[in-house]
């Protein structure tokens, strides 16, 4: 029998003790980060990842272009699950992917990636990808706009819809969408789509969302950071014909 390393679940885990790995993986996660002390004109980060460095470009001007922690979180769950959910040859779409730093750690793992967002940040969007997947990702990821709820079945025609994963990191973000990006989800998803989801809880909203989500999906928590604030989500249709 191969070498299994299940971590045995000490059930004598103390709060204090949960906190602690919780306060270690953060930092762990946060240490992916480096932020150039020489300020430049355009502002960028570097975030270390599959054993890669890349760079992102942030746009200030608007919310999209800023890498928030939950895309941190999110990258750091694919880097360090790779076995469970393996992106290889994978179909993948990102929804708000902002400055694309999930996209991108989802293409150095070997996945065939559209990364999407409103039209304003593709630019951008675009160019961070395109620098950071250049002659060292299996597979060129595509930059597409999606603008959630709208033109879903021009621009994304259930028939060609073939996803593997849906990757989002904190897209509920003060949002008035959130009914369109429901809708968006549901269009997306096969039967056997898997969503991953980071998000951090800021309003009330938030969890009105995730109620009216957990109507249409099967939601399943598979990560949680107190001390950011943050959860990670794996969601499935609901009422899959089991397989």
């Amino acid at each position: 029998a191969g070498h299994t390393h299940t971590h045995t679940h000490r059930h004598t885990h103390t709060h204090t003790r949960e906190a602690y790995d919780d306060k270690q993986v953060v930092t762990e996660i946060m240490a992916r980060c480096f932020i150039p002390t020489l300020i430049t004109t355009t502002s960028w980060e570097s975030f270390h990842f599959i054993g890669h460095e890349i760079r992102i470009t942030e746009a200030m001007d608007c919310y999209g272009a800023v890498v928030w922690p939950s895309a941190l979180v999110l990258c750091y769950f694919l880097e360090t699950n790779a076995k469970q959910y393996n992106m290889v040859d994978k179909n993948v779409i990102e929804i708000g992917a902002g400055t694309g730093l999930v996209s991108i750690v989802a293409s150095l793992l070997g996945a065939h990636v559209t990364a999407t967002d409103l039209p304003e940040l593709l630019g951008n969007l675009q160019y961070n990808i395109s620098r950071n997947t250049k002659m060292k990702s299996k597979h060129l990821p595509q930059v597409k706009e999606l603008s959630w709820g709208v033109a879903l079945d021009t621009n994304f025609p259930r028939s060609s819809n073939n996803f593997d994963y849906i990757l989002a990191a904190d897209v509920v973000y003060a949002h008035p969408f959130l009914e369109e990006l429901l809708i968006t989800f549901d269009h997306l998803c096969k039967e056997t789509t898997i969503i991953l989801w980071a998000m951090k809880f800021r309003l009330e909203k938030e969890n009105k969302f995730v109620d009216r989500f957990k109507e249409l999906f099967d939601l399943e928590e598979i990560s949680s950071f107190p001390s950011l604030n943050i959860k990670l989500y794996k969601a499935v249709k609901k009422n899959r014909r089991s397989v």
